[in-house]
């Protein structure tokens, strides 16, 4: 079943793409990497970005940094943010913090076609195991566009043959 045909948290879904197997609400991963993880302020491919909780997110949040642009940009793959229980992959995200290290970033939101207005803070990167897959094999590509039968009685009369 692809990634879009389900409902996802990011939690898991961090979990699912990552192979970073911590538990529990966003908001925790950060302590419960300590000395599980190595955990920093530099974006790597696989690594997953962790989210303070901040004003409506109150859990945090969590996602994986797919791809990284530029010292200060990187691409994100994640859920639960722009649409409830949705994935996006490879959206854009910007460390808007004033040392550059990562603790402020503001994320492409898809209802404003861009990067939202909120600027939200971060604990850091927790660090994938090296050799561990990045994006083990899951399915995020998009539902299939659901089949619309005209005439019910005939397709299953079809179906019977």
């Amino acid at each position: 079943m692809p990634a879009q045909a389900r409902f996802w948290q990011c939690a898991p879904f961090a979990r699912e793409v990552s192979g970073i197997q911590i538990f529990g609400n966003a908001g925790t991963w950060w302590d419960q990497a300590a000395g599980r993880y190595d955990r920093g302020h530099e974006p790597e491919i696989g690594s997953v970005l962790v989210f303070r909780p901040h004003g409506k997110m109150r859990i945090g949040h969590v996602a994986m940094v797919s791809q990284i642009v530029d010292a200060r940009h990187v691409k994100l793959t994640h859920a639960n943010w722009s649409r409830r229980g949705g994935v996006e992959t490879d959206v854009e995200a910007v460390d808007v913090s004033e040392a550059g290290d990562w603790s402020k970033v503001k994320v492409w939101y898809a209802s404003q076609q861009g990067l939202g207005l909120t600027s939200y803070p971060t604990f850091g990167f927790i660090y994938a195991v090296p050799g561990a897959p990045a994006l083990p094999a899951i399915d995020i590509s998009p539902a299939p566009a659901p089949v619309i039968l005209a005439d019910a009685g005939a397709a299953m009369t079809a179906l019977r043959r």
